[in-house]
């Protein structure tokens, strides 16, 4: 049967239909699962009652796992990460800022999965900003400003001792288990702008958060230009705002995507399990 596929008229994305993600898949289906994505960024496969050895073999048709730092895994499992929130949990809600995944790593990975386990009946959308589309509309004297620059990525402002998830956030009631480390101080080039290494295609590569300057460029001038793109690329016109269900597989291309949670379930329990794909080598 094949793929039913239905693009979500926004920036990006697309739901799948048609297809058992339990079953065995054969090498078309992978393949046509693959062409969509690359397409439309973000795939939602509604319906899927995944088990983690079955997310974890979904995770595998598209390379390998990635390194994921700084979150522990689920108990069991070295590749499964528990994104939760406890009903009454007051922490700040976990990745509520732009970013791509992992994007300080020498190799960042290709995509990351989600799987909607515990849906709250409100809130929780998942935001994603199409950047080829941002670097395609944008004006030609801000991409001139860009273009042939590379941004120093670092996990420092999150995950160091004294960042965003350091030891002030170790002290509240945050129900994942995340672990500081001053691993998170060090730094990695990528350009700005940079062609997709499947389709070719250019996009623009991270935000602020995890872009803490521009090489070679004055700190002062660097972090200006950084915010007047982080304004133009995460503008409403590039974004794809989706909307969760139980039972629902989301996989998106960190290669040409931004992406941020939000909030507004206070008072409902959430739990997703996330799996990451590596870049083949």
């Amino acid at each position: 049967m094949p793929l039913e596929i239905t693009p979500s008229g926004q920036a990006c994305g697309a739901s799948v239909r048609g297809v058992d993600l339990t079953a065995s898949l054969d090498e078309a289906t992978i393949a046509a699962i693959r062409a969509a994505w690359l397409e439309h960024h973000v795939l939602a496969f509604p319906d899927q009652r995944l088990s983690d050895d079955d997310l974890e073999l979904f995770t595998l048709h598209f390379g390998p796992f990635g390194d994921d730092p700084f979150i522990a895994p689920i108990a069991g499992r070295e590749h499964v990460i528990a994104v939760k929130r406890a009903a009454e949990e007051t922490a700040p809600v976990f990745a509520e800022a732009w970013h791509t995944d992992w994007s300080f790593q020498e190799t960042p990975p290709a995509g990351t999965c989600l799987f909607g386990i515990t849906i709250p009946p409100k809130g929780g959308d998942t935001l994603f900003a199409n950047q080829q589309k941002a670097l395609e509309e944008m004006p030609a004297s801000l991409r001139a400003r860009l273009e042939g620059k590379q941004a120093v990525h670092t996990a420092k402002a999150a995950y160091a001792p004294d960042g965003a998830y350091g030891e002030v956030d170790q002290a509240t009631d945050r129900s994942m288990d995340i672990r500081p480390s001053t691993d998170a101080e060090k730094t990695q080039l990528h350009p700005i702008i940079r062609k997709h290494p499947e389709t070719g295609s250019e996009g623009i590569y991270g935000c602020l958060g995890y872009i803490a300057a521009i090489d070679g460029v004055d700190a002062a001038e660097g972090m200006a230009l950084l915010g007047e793109l982080y304004q133009w690329q995460t503008q409403d016109q590039f974004v794809y705002r989706h909307k969760w269900q139980e039972n629902m597989l989301v996989m998106w291309d960190n290669r040409s995507v931004l992406h941020m949670a939000t909030s507004g379930y206070d008072g409902h329990a959430r739990l997703l399990h996330r799996t990451t794909i590596g870049v083949k080598t």
